[in-house]
């Protein structure tokens, strides 16, 4: 389970001055359940997964990742979760299957135990045309499968995902939606960062719509749908946005 409460993330800018990432967030994930964070690029989505993966500290609030805490129990959340970031870079002289082999290491994995692992990612990604080819010789698809399973190497019970399928084709797309929703139906607990309006209809159990650093709304894509009068979430989206922008703008926040 993932439990965010009131996250809080502010960095210091010489010239603009403090500068508020992340607001009084919070939320729950729980086990096979897929929390979609929905926003447009800057509104903090990536920045509140990173305080979930222990990448940053938090400069208030707190969370828990499979009842560790971020800021206390910080090695073992990383145990117990996968997080891939939406962009990563893969070392070119390696092929794929090295590549996730050393992940497995890195995570304290035994060789056979490391091996075994790689088999049933390379079937449930559709990598064994290319596991022992070079990085450097990737399409864009082929890294983005790459850098899910040494991601998912170590079989987290969570996995945070930050806009898996940016700049991706069709096929390969639709191939990781597929993947994404099989982890939640083998009961691990995800959280699906996207601006993709589709991926969040085909996916998400709970959505949340992060603005300027705040979560502006939540809830089931049914119940968002009920409470802004629009069946486009697109529309929803648009709606819970320019909500908060007005609010913000009476308040002068």
């Amino acid at each position: 389970m993932i439990e965010a409460r009131h996250l809080t993330k502010t960095f210091k800018d010489k010239k603009r001055g403090t500068i508020t990432a992340v607001a009084d967030v919070s939320f729950t994930c729980r086990p096979g359940q897929i929390y979609g964070l929905l926003g447009a690029n800057g509104a903090g989505k990536t920045t509140t997964l990173r305080l979930l993966a222990t990448l940053l500290q938090p400069t208030s609030g707190d969370a828990t990742l499979a009842g560790f805490d971020v800021t206390r129990d910080a090695d073992k959340v990383r145990a117990n979760v996968g997080f891939l970031a939406a962009s990563t870079a893969l070392y070119g002289r390696l092929t794929a299957r090295e590549l996730v082999y050393y992940f497995g290491r890195l995570n304290g994995m035994a060789d056979t135990a490391i091996r075994g692992r790689i088999k049933v990612l390379a079937d449930e990604l559709d990598m064994h045309e290319f596991l022992d080819r070079r990085c450097d010789k990737f399409s864009t698809g082929m890294k983005q499968k790459t850098s899910i399973a040494r991601t998912l190497i170590h079989d987290p019970a969570i996995m945070i995902f930050d806009e898996p399928t940016l700049g991706l084709d069709v096929m390969t797309a639709r191939a990781i939606v597929k993947f994404v929703r099989d982890c939640r139906n083998r009961g691990k607990t995800v959280i699906y960062s996207t601006h993709i309006m589709s991926e969040v209809d085909k996916l998400c159990d709970i959505v949340g719509i992060i603005h300027n650093g705040r979560l502006v709304a939540e809830g089931t894509p049914a119940a968002l749908r009920a409470r802004f009068g629009e069946q486009d979430l697109e529309e929803v989206f648009v709606k819970a946005v320019g909500g908060e922008a007005e609010l913000a703008a009476t308040l002068k926040i």
